[in-house]
């Protein structure tokens, strides 16, 4: 099934970062719990929100596997297969290994559209691999070698239990294998962001313990033209991927959003993301204090509230405060091209996760997906246990799709929820955020409990306890999602709003609605009305007796 349509490489950045995607990433030392976590919104227009699934197997001697690129379903040739693979669920796979990514693009003549691996395939036949993050490093990076890699630049999160990597990768031009990359470690009381433009400058070449390296990643860089200058002086991210005022405004502003809610002193790298100044925003930063998954899962609700870039003001959020902006990214007026703000939290996202691994207590219960589909401001993460072996139907790639609605589908559940809402946000959103928030807060209290349960199980009937859990909270809560729907159209209808008392709507023995309330348009935005059009004025009596 399509999941994606591929971006060619004629594709300008600034087109680019409309169909993308953004990653945080926390270290061990850096949470309330102990826990290492990464985050990602997989956001594009075309991709259907799905939870994967990939049970482990065994394989005869000689098996090859098909690689499809994931964002167009091209056949783009075999592989060999490993002899034994583990489960995976989403991005996480049973031994608590999360992936995530972004994509960069950097230079187009680097694409290889000769190769087999692309970085979704990457990501998905990796978990199934590997164990941990180094060794995902190492398959990732020891398949790319042997069959060559498809896409464009791509920023990888990469973590286990108790390590968590960015390895960023570009390719070496068509029919020439192989690809040219760096990864390093994030310390562990530290947080880090990519979004859609690479992130790692100067590295250092001496530590393999917190940094590795594709062995040529200067040389190439020398051969192709690309730098000149000493090898201390080498950055990853200028020589391959070169920022232009559209990475920096769409890409490096979410990234300083996110960093600055946990360290104040960020806010002086505003001037950065406008394009004024050279000082970039540092790969990673200690936080002030310390995070927890639900604390990150707001954090990929963020659309720059309480900053100058703030999606829920100014004309074009409309008269009320509507985050939506309808693509493209970039636009011309007078043929002088124009940005819309690109937040974190967007409409196009298709699926979104928190991953969080817990070292200790066993992987199959250690590690959650804490997993959503479509826009995540407006949407729910469910826990989604490492150790279950079924994805529920409301998750099924098979349940719907891009082009076929099916009412048991939560990415068309919640896609109805936030689309109805963007038409009068500022009020619709309130009463989303406070079902979220209860879901939220009760499944919170409720994997503390599911935990200590499942630890005095044997594994396997932990594994399928765990199941039922994770299927049941993720039906329930896209159940109650379609009621919000319902409630949200009841109370809104043709732009009016219903009286509540009690949690109920006020109605006579006639069920006839006692008060609507018509509440109208804010003053701001009926006074930019007015000068627009200053006919809307009602003439008195007087000004219709002296009509000629």
């Amino acid at each position: 099934m399509i999941k994606k349509i591929f971006l060619t490489i004629l594709l300008a950045l600034s087109l680019n970062a409309g169909f993308a995607c953004t990653n945080f990433l926390v270290g061990k030392a850096a949470t309330l719990d102990g826990s290492t976590l990464i985050s990602y919104n997989a956001d594009s227009y075309f991709l259907f929100g799905a939870l994967y699934h990939y049970p482990a197997a065994t394989y005869p001697v000689g098996a090859m596997l098909d690689i499809h690129d994931w964002d167009s379903g091209k056949l783009l040739g075999k592989i060999k297969q490993v002899e034994k693979t583990y489960s995976v669920i989403g991005n996480m796979n049973e031994h608590q290994l999360s992936i995530g990514e972004t994509t960069f693009g950097g230079r187009e003549e680097l694409v290889d559209t000769t190769a087999i691996m692309d970085y979704g395939s990457l990501i998905y036949v990796t978990l199934q691999r590997a164990k941990t993050a180094r060794e995902a490093i190492k398959v990732m990076t020891d398949l790319v070698a042997e069959y060559g890699y498809y896409s464009e630049g791509e920023s990888f999160s990469i973590a286990d239990p108790n390590e968590v990597w960015i390895m960023e990768m570009v390719g070496k031009g068509a029919h020439n294998k192989g690809a040219i990359w760096v990864a390093q470690r994030i310390p562990d009381d530290c947080i880090s962001a990519h979004a859609n433009q690479a992130r790692i400058t100067t590295f250092p070449y001496d530590d393999k313990n917190v940094c590795m390296y594709s062995e040529d990643v200067i040389a190439f860089a020398r051969e192709k033209g690309y730098f000149k200058g000493k090898n201390k002086d080498f950055s990853f991210s200028d020589t391959y991927a070169p920022l232009d005022y559209v990475a920096l405004r769409a890409c490096e502003a979410r990234v300083w959003a996110f960093f600055r809610k946990f360290d104040p002193t960020i806010d002086k790298y505003i001037s950065y993301i406008k394009g004024e100044t050279l000082e970039r925003i540092p790969l990673w930063i200690k936080p002030s204090v310390k995070l927890s998954a639900q604390k990150l899962k707001e954090c990929m609700r963020d659309q720059y509230e309480g900053t100058e870039f703030d999606m829920t003001k100014g004309i074009a959020a409309g008269p009320f405060g509507s985050k939506l902006r309808c693509s493209p990214l970039t636009y011309k007026v007078d043929s002088v091209e124009y940005v819309h703000e690109r937040p974190t939290a967007t409409q196009q996202t298709g699926f979104t996760f928190v991953a969080q691994m817990r070292s200790w207590i066993p992987d199959y219960i250690g590690g959650i997906l804490w997993f959503g589909v479509d826009d995540a401001a407006t949407g729910l993460y469910v826990p989604i246990y490492c150790g279950m072996d079924k994805v529920p139907e409301c998750y099924r790639q098979d349940n719907g799709s891009l082009l076929e609605y099916s009412p048991t589908s939560a990415f068309w559940i919640y896609n109805s929820v936030a689309n109805y809402a963007y038409s009068k946000y500022s009020y619709m959103y309130a009463d989303i955020k406070k079902v979220q928030t209860k879901w939220e807060n009760d499944f919170n209290s409720l994997v503390p409990a599911i935990d200590k349960v499942a630890v005095g199980m044997s594994e396997a009937d932990a594994r399928v306890f765990l199941t039922d859990f994770s299927v049941a909270q993720a039906e329930n809560s896209t159940a109650a999602w379609k009621k919000l729907g319902e409630y949200l159209l009841l109370k809104y209808m043709d732009g009016n709003i219903k009286k509540e008392k009690d949690g109920k709507f006020v109605q006579n023995e006639y069920k006839i609605p006692t008060s609507i309330i018509r509440a109208g348009y804010p003053e701001e935005f009926l006074r930019k009305m007015i000068k627009e059009n200053p006919g809307f004025k009602v003439k008195t009596v007087e000004e219709m007796k002296n009509r000629k």
